[in-house]
C-alpha cells in the first residue's frame, strides 16, 4: 500500500491517538506514528503537541526514522525553543556515530534549526564535522558555517569556523572544496567588505583541479568564485582560461553559461594580437549555439545572456546568424529576442540573408512580431548604409500589401530612413501619401505628418493633406497635435503665401482651443517667433536636424561591464544590475571587468633618487585601487559623502569607462616609466643645465588677477532628466572649490527634496555640504547654487583622468551625468617651490616624463602670462631671456600632493600673437595633458 493512507483519517482525538503510538515500544508502530505526524504537519495541521513525544523517538538507529524525526524538528523548533534544546545531547551524539551518513544527517539538521539559544551548543559538534574524516561530512559541516553565520555572525568568527572553512578549499576531495567555496562565497556576499576569499595563484590552482571532478552545481560554485578573481597577468589570465574552456562543452547549461562568464571577464586582458585570443572566440560560438536547442524557457535565459554578449563582443557570434532566424513554433518571447539578436548581429556580409528573413517575418499572423519586424527592417536600414536602399523597397513592397498594421509600422520607420540619409529617398514620399487615410495609430500619424512637414515643398498639396488631419484635431492624441503644429508652421515657411490661414486656424487651435500646457506653450513660441521675427523662426523651425545615430537601444558601457560579470544569474536576464532589484539589507558588490589589455597601468620603474628637501617627503597621493567598482552612493543618506553602494541604474550615464587601475605611486620613490608624448619637430629642446643661472635671476611675478572660471554649460539636459536641466562650472575661490550649478525645472510638476553624490573620481571630489535648495522649484523656475567641494572623497582613477560622474536625486527620480572639471581647480595655494628645490626636482624627474606642448595665438606677453597664470595658483619662480624669448619657471601643486614643473617658452610670432611652448616635468606624466588643458583655457580666456 502506498504513503497516501496517511494523509486519510476519520478518527476523532487524532492527537491523542498519535501520542500513544509515539509511546509504543514496537519499533514498526513508532515508525507508522512519526509518518502519520509528518503527514499531518505537511497538510497543515498543527501537530506541535507531540512535540516531546517525537523529540523521543530520535534515540533510534533506524536511519529512516531519525530522518523523520530531523524533519519534524526543523519544522517546529523555531515555535518551541524551549523544547529543541531537549534534542541538543541526540544531536551531540549522532555527530560522533560510527555512520558518517548520521553524522551529516545531524549537522546539517543543527544548522537549519534557526534558534538562538541552541546555536552554542552546536559549536563543538560542529568543529569536530568540519575535521572529519569522511568527505561526505565535511562537506555537509561546510554549508552549515554559512547557515551559522546566519544566525549569528560574531559566533562563527569567534570560534574560528571561517578559518577552518579557508582550510577546506585546499581539502582533497573535490566537493569539499566546492561546497567551502559555496559557503564562503555566500558569507562574503552577506559581507561585502570582509576579503573572506582571499584568492591567490595557489588557491586557484586548487580550486581549478577540483572543477573537473566536482557535481555540476559544485563547478558552478567554482567558476563563479573565479570570476572574482583578478589576475595579476594576461599569462595568469590565459592559463585560467585555458583550464576553463573544457566547462563549455558540459550538458548543463548554468554550467556553461558560468564558464562563458568566467571567459568574457579574462578576455578583457589578453591582447587581441593573440593567437590564442582568436582561438578562444571560435570556442565561445559552438557552446552557445548549443544553448539554442534546449527549451524554449531555457532559450530565452540564453538569448538574454547572447544578447549581453553580442553587445561586448560581436565577433564571437558574428558567422552564426542562422541559429538566430526564427522557427515557426518558437514562443513570442523567444521570437522577439532572436529578432533583437538578429539586428545586432546583421552586416554587409549578412544583410541580404538578413532582408529576407525579416520580409517573411512581415507577412506572419502574430501582429506583435510582425511590427517588430517592419521595425527591425528600418533599424538595418540605419545600421548598414549599403543596404538601405534594399530595405526601403523592401518595406514599399509591404506598404503595397496594403496591411493596415504594416504600413503603419513601415511609414515609422521609413521617417528614421529620412532622418538618417536627408535628399535620398524621398522619391518614395508620394507612396506614403496613398496610405495617408488607412492611418489610425499615433505615432504614424505623428510620423506622416512630420513627413509632410519637413519635406512640404516637394508635395503639392501638402497644405490640403495637413488641412485634413486639422479637421479632427481635438480627438488627436497629443504626439500627434504637436506634430501638426510643427508641420504647419514648416509649411507656412516655405510657403508662407499660400497657408496664412492655416497657420492662423492651428495656432488658435493650440492656444486658445487647448487645456495641454505643452502644446498651448509651443503653439505661444510659435505665434511670438513668426510675429516678432520670421528669419528667427525660420532658423529654429527648419533648422537642420542632427542624425540619428544606429544602435539606440545599446545598453550603456558601464552597465554592459558589470552585466557581463553577472552572466547566468538573473540580472543578465533582466539586463539591471542586482542592486536594482535585490531588496533587503545585504549590500550587493558592484563587479567591473578587469582593466583592458595594453593599459599601462601597473607599470613600474626602478626607484628614483628623492631629490633633496620637500620632494623626498612628497606623499604617494593616488593609492592603487584594491577593487575596481564604480559604485554611485546611495542618494538616501544624510550628508552625501559616503554611503552603502547604489544601483548604478539603466539610466543613462554617459559613455565612461567606470574601470581603469589604480594610479601606481604616481609620487614617491617608483616613479613611472609610461614616456610622456615626444615633443614635435621645432620644439625647443628640454630644459638642460642653464638652470643654474635661475639663482641669479628675479622672478617677474604678476599680481593677483583671480582665477580664471569658465562659462557654464548644460551638464545635464531636460530631456534627459525627466525636466531637470543642470548646467555649470567649476570655479577654486581663496583656496575652496566649489561647482556653480544653475537648477532649471523644465517639467510641469514641482521639484523638491534635491540631493548629490559623486562617483569615486581620481581626485577624490565629494561634496562638502548637503545641496540646498531651499525652496520647491516651480515649474520653468531656475535657482542658482554654489556647491562646495572637498578633496577627501574615495579615490579611483577615471579615464579621462578629470572625469566626474554626479548623481542627483529629486523627488522624482535619480539622475546621472558625467562632466570634465578642469585641473586648475586643483592646484593649491601653496603650490609656489623654492628655487634650490625647483632646480633639485626638475634634474631628479626622469626625462621620460617630460611632455612638450605647444599654445597657439596667444595675445600676452611675458608678464600678463605671468600675472594671469598665478591668478589659477601657477606660480612663477624665475623669468629670463633667451636669444629674445622670454623663458618662464613655473611650479604649481595638486591638491593630492602631486607638484608639477613647467618650462614656458615664449616666442613673438607676429607683432599681436604670440605662440608659447610649454615644457611639463612631473612623476605622474599622466596629469601633463590635463595641466596643459588649464594652461591653454586660462591663457586663452
Amino acid at each position: 500500500m502506498t504513503d497516501s493512507k496517511y494523509f486519510t483519517t476519520t478518527k476523532k482525538g487524532e492527537i491523542f491517538e498519535l501520542k500513544a503510538e509515539l509511546n509504543s515500544d514496537k519499533k514498526e508502530k513508532k515508525k507508522e506514528a512519526v509518518k502519520k505526524v509528518i503527514a499531518s504537519m505537511t497538510v497543515g495541521k498543527d501537530v506541535s503537541a507531540l512535540f516531546p513525544d517525537v523529540v523521543n523517538c530520535m534515540q533510534t538507529d533506524n536511519l529512516e526514522l531519525k530522518k523523520l524525526v530531523y524533519l519534524y524538528l526543523m519544522n517546529y523548533a523555531k515555535s518551541q525553543p524551549d523544547m529543541a534544546i531537549m534534542a541538543v545531547n541526540t544531536f551531540v551524539k549522532d555527530c560522533e556515530d560510527p555512520n558518517p551518513l548520521i553524522r551529516a544527517l545531524a549537522v546539517r539538521t543543527m544548522g537549519c534549526i534557526r534558534v538562538d539559544k541552541i546555536t552554542e551548543y552546536l559549536c563543538e559538534p560542529l568543529r569536530k564535522c568540519l575535521k572529519d574524516e569522511d568527505p561526505y561530512v565535511r562537506k555537509t559541516a561546510a554549508v552549515c558555517v554559512a547557515k551559522l553565520h546566519d544566525i549569528n555572525a560574531q559566533l562563527v568568527e569567534d570560534q574560528g569556523f571561517l578559518d577552518t572553512l579557508k582550510d577546506l578549499i585546499s581539502d582533497s576531495n573535490p566537493m569539499v572544496v566546492a561546497n567551502a567555496v559555496a559557503a564562503l562565497s555566500e558569507i562574503a556576499e552577506s559581507h561585502p567588505s570582509s576579503n573572506l576569499l582571499d584568492l591567490n595563484p595557489q588557491s586557484i590552482n586548487k580550486l581549478l583541479t577540483a572543477l573537473n571532478e566536482c557535481t555540476e552545481w559544485g563547478q558552478i560554485f567554482i567558476l563563479d568564485c573565479l570570476a572574482n578573481y583578478m589576475p595579476k597577468d594576461d599569462r595568469e589570465a590565459q592559463s585560467i582560461c585555458e583550464r576553463v574552456t573544457p566547462r563549455l562543452s558540459h550538458a548543463n547549461s548554468a554550467v556553461v553559461l558560468s564558464a562563458v562568464k568566467v571567459l568574457m571577464k579574462f578576455m578583457e586582458m589578453l591582447s587581441k594580437d593573440l593567437d590564442y585570443y582568436g582561438t578562444l572566440l571560435k570556442k565561445l560560438a559552438p557552446p552557445l549555439v548549443t544553448l539554442l536547442s534546449a527549451e524554449p524557457e531555457l532559450q530565452y535565459v540564453a538569448l538574454r545572456n547572447i544578447n549581453l554578449i553580442v553587445q561586448k563582443r560581436p565577433e564571437i557570434l558574428k558567422h552564426e546568424m542562422k541559429v538566430f532566424f526564427v522557427k515557426y513554433n518558437d514562443p513570442i518571447y523567444v521570437k522577439l529576442e532572436k529578432l533583437d539578436i538578429m539586428i545586432r548581429l546583421a552586416s554587409q556580409a549578412n544583410i541580404a540573408q538578413v532582408l529576407a528573413e525579416l520580409k517573411e517575418y512581415a507577412t506572419e499572423v502574430d501582429v506583435d512580431f510582425v511590427r517588430k519586424a517592419v521595425r527591425a527592417i528600418g533599424r538595418c536600414a540605419i545600421k548598414v548604409e549599403q543596404s538601405a536602399e534594399r530595405c526601403v523597397s523592401t518595406l514599399l513592397d509591404l506598404i503595397q500589401t496594403k496591411v493596415n498594421y504594416v504600413v503603419q509600422e513601415a511609414i515609422v520607420v521609413i521617417k528614421d530612413i529620412f532622418r538618417k540619409y536627408p535628399n535620398k529617398y524621398e522619391s518614395v514620399i508620394a507612396t506614403l501619401c496613398e496610405n495617408l487615410d488607412s492611418l489610425d495609430e499615433p505615432e504614424a500619424r505623428a510620423a506622416m505628418i512630420w513627413i509632410v512637414g519637413e519635406y512640404a515643398e516637394r508635395i503639392d498639396n501638402a497644405d490640403e493633406l495637413l488641412e485634413s488631419f486639422l479637421e479632427g484635431f481635438h480627438d488627436e492624441s497629443t504626439q500627434v497635435q504637436l506634430q501638426l503644429l510643427t508641420a504647419i508652421v514648416k509649411l507656412f515657411l516655405k510657403k508662407p503665401t499660400e497657408t496664412q490661414e492655416l497657420v492662423q486656424q492651428v495656432l488658435s487651435l493650440a492656444t486658445q482651443d487647448s487645456d495641454n500646457p505643452d502644446l498651448r506653450d509651443r503653439g505661444y513660441i510659435y505665434w511670438r517667433l513668426l510675429s516678432t521675427d520670421p528669419v528667427a523662426a525660420k532658423e529654429v523651425v527648419l533648422a537642420e536636424k542632427p542624425l540619428i545615430s544606429e544602435e539606440t537601444d545599446l545598453i550603456e558601457p558601464t552597465l554592459l561591464d558589470e552585466l557581463i560579470c553577472y552572466i547566468g544569474t538573473l540580472a543578465s536576464v533582466y539586463h539591471k544590475p542586482p542592486s536594482a532589484f535585490v531588496e533587503g539589507s545585504r549590500g550587493v558588490v558592484h563587479k567591473s571587468l578587469p582593466p583592458r589589455a595594453g593599459s599601462s597601468e601597473s607599470a613600474e620603474s626602478p626607484e628614483a633618487a628623492p631629490s633633496a628637501g620637500q620632494a623626498a617627503e612628497q606623499p604617494a597621493v593616488i593609492p592603487a585601487q584594491g577593487d575596481l567598482l564604480g559604485d554611485l552612493l546611495n542618494l538616501d543618506l544624510g550628508p552625501p559623502v559616503s554611503g552603502p553602494p547604489m544601483a548604478a541604474s539603466s539610466v543613462q550615464m554617459g559613455a565612461v569607462d567606470l574601470l581603469g587601475g589604480g594610479l601606481d605611486s604616481l609620487m614617491g620613490g617608483s616613479g613611472f616609466t609610461a614616456p610622456g608624448p615626444a615633443a614635435p619637430a621645432g620644439m625647443g629642446a628640454p630644459l638642460s643645465s642653464d638652470l643654474g643661472d635661475l639663482f641669479d635671476l628675479t622672478g617677474g611675478v604678476g599680481t593677483l588677477s583671480g582665477s580664471y572660471v569658465a562659462p557654464k554649460t548644460v551638464w545635464l539636459p531636460a530631456m534627459k532628466a525627466k525636466g531637470l536641466e543642470i548646467s555649470g562650472t567649476f570655479s577654486r575661490q581663496v583656496g575652496s572649490i566649489c561647482m556653480d550649478l544653475v537648477l532649471t525645472n523644465k517639467a510641469l510638476q514641482v521639484m523638491s527634496d534635491f540631493a548629490i553624490q559623486f562617483n569615486r573620481n581620481s581626485f577624490g571630489l565629494a561634496p562638502a555640504a548637503p545641496l540646498q535648495v531651499h525652496a520647491p522649484l516651480a515649474p520653468n523656475q531656475s535657482v542658482e547654487i554654489s556647491l562646495p567641494l572637498n578633496t577627501v572623497g574615495s579615490v579611483m582613477k577615471m579615464d579621462p583622468l578629470n572625469n566626474l560622474q554626479v548623481a542627483v536625486k529629486n523627488n522624482i527620480d535619480v539622475f546621472y551625468f558625467s562632466t570634465l572639471y578642469p585641473l586648475h581647480i586643483l592646484f593649491v595655494e601653496d603650490g609656489k617651490m623654492e628655487r634650490q628645490m625647483f632646480l633639485a626636482t626638475w634634474k631628479d624627474i626622469p626625462n621620460e616624463n617630460e611632455a612638450q606642448f605647444q599654445i597657439k595665438d596667444c595675445s600676452l606677453n611675458a608678464d600678463a602670462v605671468s600675472s594671469k597664470l598665478q591668478g589659477s595658483n601657477i606660480f612663477t619662480i624665475a623669468k629670463r631671456n633667451v636669444e629674445g624669448q622670454d623663458m618662464l619657471y613655473q611650479s604649481l601643486k595638486l591638491t593630492n600632493g602631486i607638484w608639477v614643473l613647467a618650462e614656458l617658452r615664449i616666442q613673438p610670432s607676429n607683432p599681436s600673437f604670440t605662440d608659447l611652448e610649454l615644457s611639463l616635468k612631473c612623476r605622474a606624466p599622466e596629469v601633463s595633458q590635463y595641466v596643459y588643458q588649464a594652461y591653454d583655457a586660462i591663457l586663452k580666456n
